[in-house]
């Protein structure tokens, strides 16, 4: 679109819009074509002019500024003039980058509608007029032009050297990073070579206690074996009245055989200084008996496995086993409930071993609670703990005349053990001298059947002995 100014001087203005706007601004053209001011030109000073509709600065028009600037430079907002064709919807409010335009325009913001289309195009112009008249008639020329895209030509360089630069440097950090990191590393092998000479010498020194360890457990199990021997031959007739039998009951997990470990090693004064034997020991699946001599006397153990099945029935022969190898008791029970757990199955047990024992099962037991570690925080004491616990437990440990004590067999408190076992071996030995020191009687099976039983359970087991030993032979 060209246009004769008050300068005399013909322009040409250059009109950016969408083909909507380009449409609707040629037809206003049409309408106020009397003015003859206005006409088609190809050569001037050139001014720009951007369309958009009712007020909306959307992205195409963003866009279009974006071109604008990119291909003429940013001095072309200088020479901008906004204009809104509102025939239809308008906006209620200017967007507020639309705003920050007008402002870059210095205001050259006009509306046009079909109505006013004269009067308004001969504003139109005068705001071109008084923007060129302002610039002293030169509007964006070709010099303009070319120093824009000069300038351009000089960012894009600046930019291109500043690129190459950071590259330079970026590189430049990606070696030092590279030789940091490889000293680092040297640092790092040097450190762990170290750390494997140590390593390397503390399993030679603790190799070196666990063989001292052994050869003291091995002395004392050679002086425990001779008291055995001791044991065996000089049990007659007289030193039947001397034993004391006691049976371990108690759930699969609940510490009986390691309780039992623990008591034997106390009672013939053997204090373990080899980790492995504070090892959990395996389930126990049969009856078994272990004999020790302690206070003057024997002292039988029987370590038991549960004495029914998963539907709660009674196994008859594992009933007869435990009272078999008891004889001449049993004098006492030792009922094993693990400190932490108390479940349903245990709640129930009392009364269970009641059926199976005869109802003054309870006058001659003892509740014996195993710490088998695990526990987050330091252990609680047991009267704490057993004044704390389920009401059912509490009414267990009634009925069985409040009568409790606790071993400790973890590997961090192993040392606890030897005095609670002496506290607990003399608690059994008072519960038996307040029955008399009888043997508690279980009717439903006679002495001659058990005494049977008894001799059935000792040749297996050294037809087991033999065969191992000729096993090692071989």
């Amino acid at each position: 679109m060209s246009h004769d100014s008050s300068t005399n001087v013909k322009q040409t203005v250059v009109v950016m819009a969408t083909a909507e706007e380009w449409s609707s601004f040629k037809s206003l053209l049409q309408d106020s074509s009397g003015d003859e001011r206005h006409q088609s030109c190809t050569g001037g000073i050139i001014s720009f002019l951007l369309l958009i509709r009712g007020g909306y600065y959307a992205k195409r028009e963003r866009r279009i500024i974006e071109i604008l600037q990119a291909e003429f430079g940013p001095e072309a907002l200088r020479y901008l003039v906004i204009l809104s064709l509102e025939d239809g919807e308008v906006a209620d409010t200017l967007d507020d980058s639309l705003l920050e335009l007008i402002h870059t325009c210095d205001g050259r913001y006009c509306r046009l509608t079909s109505s006013s289309a004269a009067d308004k195009m001969h504003a139109l112009l005068e705001v071109i007029d008084n923007m060129l008249a302002g610039d002293g008639a030169t509007g964006y020329t070709q010099a303009t032009l070319a120093e824009a895209r000069r300038r351009v030509a000089d960012d894009s360089a600046m930019k291109m050297l500043q690129r190459k630069v950071q590259e330079a440097e970026e590189r430049e950090r990606a070696l030092e990073q590279l030789v940091l990191q490889q000293e680092e590393r040297r640092a790092r092998e040097m450190d762990e070579l170290k750390a494997e000479h140590a390593e390397e010498r503390r399993k030679e020194a603790a190799e070196k206690e666990r063989y001292e360890a052994k050869r003291e457990s091995l002395e004392e199990a050679v002086r425990s074996h001779r008291d055995m021997l001791q044991l065996h031959m000089s049990a007659t007739g007289d030193d039947e009245t001397k034993k004391r039998s006691v049976i371990l009951l108690g759930l699969s997990g609940s510490g009986k055989s390691s309780a039992l470990n623990l008591i034997l090693g106390r009672a013939c004064n053997r204090y373990s200084v080899d980790e492995s034997s504070l090892e959990a020991p395996r389930p126990t699946l049969a009856c078994e008996r272990r004999a020790v001599l302690a206070a003057g006397g024997q002292l039988v153990l029987v370590d038991t496995p549960e004495l029914w099945d998963e539907d709660g029935a009674e196994t008859p022969e594992l009933v007869k086993d435990c009272l078999a190898l008891a004889l001449p008791g049993p004098h006492a029970f030792l009922l094993v409930l693990q400190v932490g757990r108390f479940t349903q199955g245990e709640s129930d047990m009392l009364g269970r071993l009641q059926k199976i024992f005869g109802r003054d099962f309870s006058e001659h037991a003892v509740v014996l609670f195993v710490r088998l570690g695990g526990e987050q925080r330091g252990p609680q004491r047991i009267n704490d703990y057993v004044a704390g616990a389920p009401p059912a437990l509490r009414d267990l440990v009634r009925k069985c005349g409040s009568r409790y004590y606790e071993l400790s067999v973890t590997k961090s408190q192993n040392a606890l053990g030897y005095p609670q076992v002496k506290d607990l071996l003399s608690g059994v030995n008072k519960l038996i001298a307040s029955h008399g020191g009888r043997s508690y009687s279980v009717r439903r099976f006679s002495e001659q059947e058990l005494q049977e039983r008894k001799k059935v359970i000792e040749e297996s087991k050294e037809g087991r002995m033999e065969v191992n030993y000729l096993l090692r032979e071989t």
